[in-house]
């Protein structure tokens, strides 16, 4: 008897590199007494207090769940978590009275949504998404399973540990050969840490005016940067007075996952300050009919917080960012002064190139397969391993041998400080025992 048959698409799905090492160490069938799991940015943190209360009184008579009925909410989002992102926008210093907001199902929906609205035909390479590798990874699967184009410009990491973005004039020459329908930045930035000042983001901008393109910004990390003496990025710090002809083209994806910590919230937005993309978007999720109920309800609270609170909840996450990041920067280059590691100036991740510490063939995704499935060594008496996540999905390179991830691991900071602590140390430990069996 003949077996059902798979898509080509399925066929050709591998795991996330952001979940690769989480997936495997889970199959491992002796595991060790400790394990670290710094592959994907899962934040371990407490919720803001407001939503915390509300996640803890969902059966109070002000509930709207009290009586145990949880009804669909309006594809675009009830307004009052509407409310909780125009709130937060305004208390950090930007207009967002005229915005228009959708709510979705985490930013992941946001940015397939983006896909949707602004890239050409499925199946076509009319108007790709324009991205700076590396990029997150999900921007290119969510390309895949929609048929849309995408084309890249490539950073490069120096030996300082600073990410780069090539010449504008570089970039130019890539948007008159492919004639792209948006660019997707990354302000502060996943996977690089890289921050995004506003000379670059506004030379960014006049791109789009010139060439007619959408601005995608990835903003859930906004707020998480680490020079004092800079200030807070945004899309929306933008206008046609530093930029003529950028007011109607920005969109921005955000989520309550990283700043607010709710990852599990699953609740994120697509912003726009042009109508018809936000009339268009939220007729293509009526098919989604609308995103979580309680999730929303949640994050709603935060409409009602005042600006002192809300700017004093963002400079706490970013004191204590700070401190864990620049702590194990400085303790990689004490562990192992060959490695290179990525300057600590934005958003909750770090990218470790091995590439002068290893010998000639080394791979990034076997090295984090060693750790996840076999890999162990002893700190403070404990046999403990490390889940991190390999650079390579992260870069769109056709070309094995080119692809700069194959000796790059990216950390998420989410741990506790006890264990973010120990993360060099066992990293080392286990590259180094990796290395001498392989």
């Amino acid at each position: 008897m003949d077996k059902p048959i798979l898509s080509t698409h399925f066929k050709s799905r591998e795991p996330s590199d952001v979940r690769l090492a989480q997936i495997r160490f889970g199959k491992r069938p002796i595991k060790p007494e400790k394990v670290i799991n710094v592959a994907i940015g899962n934040v371990s943190l407490p919720m803001n207090p407001a939503m915390q209360r509300r996640m803890f009184e969902l059966d109070s008579p002000k509930s709207p769940f009290r009586n145990g009925a949880i009804r669909y909410a309006a594809t675009e989002g009830d307004t009052e978590a509407q409310d909780a992102f125009r709130n937060i926008l305004k208390s950090e210093g930007f207009d967002a009275d005229d915005l228009y907001i959708q709510i979705t199902e985490g930013g992941s929906a946001g940015m397939e949504l983006l896909l949707l609205g602004v890239c050409g035909e499925a199946g076509t390479d009319e108007r790709p998404l324009m991205m700076i590798d590396p990029t997150y990874t999900n921007y290119t699967s969510f390309a895949k399973r929609v048929g849309r184009k995408t084309i890249t410009i490539t950073r490069h990491m120096g030996e300082d540990g600073k990410f780069n973005l090539p010449d504008m004039e570089e970039i130019e020459e890539v948007i008159k050969a492919n004639n792209p329908g948006a660019l997707l930045v990354i302000p502060y930035d996943n996977p690089t840490g890289q921050f995004y000042t506003e000379d670059i983001m506004k030379e960014l901008a006049s791109l789009c005016v010139k060439y007619n393109m959408w601005l995608a910004s990835d903003e859930a990390y906004r707020g998480l940067y680490y020079d004092r003496d800079e200030k807070l990025v945004s899309i929306w710090g933008l206008s046609d007075a530093d930029v003529p002809g950028i007011e109607g083209r920005r969109i921005s994806i955000e989520t309550t996952s990283k700043m607010w910590n709710a990852c599990g919230l699953r609740i994120g937005a697509v912003i726009t300050d042009n109508r018809e993309f936000n009339n268009r978007s939220v007729a293509e999720y009526t098919a989604n009919l609308c995103a979580n109920s309680i999730g929303q309800y949640i994050f709603g609270a935060l409409a009602h917080e005042s600006k002192e609170s809300i700017l004093e909840w963002c400079r706490e996450q970013r004191d204590y960012y700070r401190e864990q990041i620049v702590g194990v920067y400085k303790e990689f280059k004490k562990q192992d002064p060959r490695l290179i590691v990525s300057s600590p100036d934005a958003s909750i991740y770090s990218v470790i190139d091995v590439g002068n510490a290893v010998r000639p063939g080394f791979d990034s995704t076997e090295f984090v397969l060693y750790c996840a499935e076999l890999g162990a060594v002893e700190i403070d008496g404990i046999e403990m391993t490390l889940l991190v996540a390999p650079m390579k999905g992260f870069y769109n390179v056709e070309d094995e041998e080119q692809n700069p991830g194959r000796t790059q691991m990216r950390i998420s900071f989410v741990e506790s400080p006890e264990n973010m602590a120990l993360v060099p140390e066992l990293f080392v430990k286990l590259l180094r025992k990796y290395e001498e069996q392989r």
